[in-house]
């Protein structure tokens, strides 16, 4: 017995001479101090291309894959790994799978049925009598959840492996921290989590699968990326993201002034529900600040978008702030934040703007700033991360909003993915990290191939493709002026709205992977992937970030 694994030894040959370098081509064999005799090679590798028996009988045999987060994603992952006949077990930290969906129930996807479900999924789902909805209508989140994943965590491939309420709280490799390395590939991964009565259990894997998002970790409402003074004093009266406007949260909002900090979909949803609230509760008042001297990203691309809702949008909160139902602060950058007369009294947003200090007074401010990684519960694990978007590094060049203004995200796969943890993985939304815009059709892919790849389908794994809509949206390199993509811009000397920023060639994929063709920024656009998102309760949908970077953002205080 391993004292620290806790598992059986395996038994060593016993014909194997006692030479260092005799079993199966690494030195100690079938103990701790294993190592591959080729430098180059690890001791998996090197048993396995020696035919070693004990390759067999490893010490990750019959452990399952660990799937963590039971939304959208993470249950693709499952969907796919019972498709495989893999084990598996799936940790998800809410009550009821969909946890952090159910939170913004009340809002709408802007991409439609067809785009939203997994095919492995969906092939599970048939055989109980389930039908894809209407593949063209645009759920709610509630939808979603009621008619997809609430349906998918009960069929019985599925259903027994779901555990909720537990939540994650370290991942490492059992019996050693991040700093050793001597036959550490060779252990298993651990999972900590604490389940609903408080118990700790420690759970091993032969795989992780990181799907638990970023829901919950809001950036801060200061600049430079760090709190702003006396926001966490005044917490009472800030809210997160998508506060239910129109519905659960409407006396907190009616007939007060609420002050929406932020430049991506999730503040125009939140705006566009409170214009609505304000044509039927006098004294409701919206104040909108923004950093940049510009939000033309956001309005979209109007006619010219390939998914209707999201530009349906971008005219509907241009038309909004043109008609005076919102005031737009732009060029604010917030320097501290107070509550002079307590919890029960407004609060006052101080900032500096180009013109100088200024004070915004609300009674209620949403943050509607985005979103971080929780990377405390991974320190013992070895992720390599991008330093700019806390990203898997080689994923990070495709997604990185300063540069990916067009074109698309280019399809990727377990390789891109996978880190110098052997067998941990983050898919979906956290691993984007810190780039705004999650796309599910594509997280959808990240774990197919995944789960390809820890089936020993190799071809599989890396034959990655996306099937997605087409857009002609694009940002300018120069922007001063409010306006929607393709709309003319004299005053800059423009004609189209589309400037110089947007490359005519697609991002480069990896080369194992099928390459998307290149399309000019304005013209016939390359596809473009569908992110998950959300948008006002009655009407259309929006997303959830930015779908064309921060490159054609150049802030101007001359706006």
């Amino acid at each position: 017995m391993n004292d620290e694994t806790g598992r059986p030894e395996p038994a060593a040959s016993p014909d194997a001479p006692a030479s260092a370098s005799s079993c199966c081509g690494v030195s100690a064999c079938c103990t701790d101090a294993e190592q591959a005799v080729d430098p180059g090679a690890t001791v998996q590798q090197a048993k396995t291309d020696a035919g070693c028996g004990c390759v067999e009988q490893g010490p990750l045999d019959g452990l399952p894959v660990v799937v963590i987060g039971a939304g959208p994603v993470g249950l693709a992952a499952a969907a796919h790994l019972a498709e495989r006949d893999q084990d598996f077990l799936v940790l998800e930290a809410g009550e009821e799978v969909g946890a952090a969906i159910s939170e913004w129930g009340h809002v709408r996807l802007f991409s439609p049925w067809r785009y939203d479900t997994d095919a492995a999924a969906r092939r599970l789902l048939e055989p109980t009598g389930w039908r894809l909805p209407d593949p063209e209508a645009l759920p709610t989140g509630a939808e979603l959840l009621r008619d997809y994943l609430a349906p998918l965590a009960k069929v019985p491939a599925l259903a027994g492996r779901i555990r909720t309420g537990t939540r994650v709280v370290a991942v490492t490799r059992h019996g050693v921290d991040v700093t050793r390395t001597v036959g550490r590939e060779e252990r298993p991964l651990l999972v900590r989590a604490v389940g609903p009565d408080g118990a700790v259990d420690d759970i091993a894997a032969r795989a992780v699968i990181d799907a638990s998002g970023t829901w919950g970790r809001s950036n801060p409402l200061g600049h430079s990326g760090l709190p702003a003074p006396g926001e966490e004093q005044a917490a009472a009266r800030i809210t997160g993201p998508l506060p239910d406007v129109l519905g659960r949260d409407r006396s907190r909002f009616a007939g007060r002034r609420t002050l929406v900090v932020g430049m991506g979909h999730s503040a125009a949803n939140t705006l566009l529900a409170l214009a609505e609230l304000a044509k039927n509760e006098p004294g409701t008042r919206i104040t909108w600040a923004v950093r940049g001297a510009s939000v033309a990203r956001l309005y979209g691309g109007g006619d010219a978008d390939g998914l209707p809702a999201r530009g349906a949008l971008g005219t509907r909160l241009k038309a909004a702030v043109d008609n005076g139902e919102i005031d737009l602060v732009r060029g604010f950058t917030i320097t501290g934040v107070a509550t002079p007369d307590g919890e029960a009294g407004s609060v006052q947003v101080n900032g500096q703007t180009p013109d100088g200090p200024r004070v915004l007074s609300a009674d209620i401010v949403v943050a509607a700033t985005g979103f971080r990684p929780d990377l405390d519960m991974l320190r013992e694990v070895r992720v390599e991360l991008d330093p700019a978007t806390e990203a898997p590094a080689k994923l990070a060049p495709l997604i990185d909003p300063n540069f990916h203004s067009c074109g698309t995200v280019p399809p990727h796969g377990e390789r891109d993915l996978a880190h110098p943890e052997p067998g941990f993985y983050l898919v979906g939304m956290k691993s984007y990290g810190r780039a705004p815009t999650f796309l599910m059709a594509t997280g959808y892919e990240q774990v197919r191939s995944i789960v390809a790849a820890l089936a020993g389908d190799r071809e599989a794994a890396d034959t990655v493709q996306l099937d997605l809509p087409e857009t002609g949206v694009c940002s300018t390199s120069l922007v001063t002026d409010d306006l929607l993509p393709g709309a003319a811009n004299p005053s800059a000397g423009q004609d189209d709205g589309c400037g110089t920023s947007c490359s005519t060639e697609a991002t480069p994929a990896p080369a194992a992977q099928s390459e998307p063709d290149g399309g000019s920024c304005c013209g016939p656009a390359a596809p473009e992937p569908v992110s998950i998102g959300i948008g006002v309760p009655a009407g259309l949908g929006f997303a959830t970030g930015h779908v064309h970077g921060y490159f054609g953002e150049a802030e101007h205080s001359g706006a």
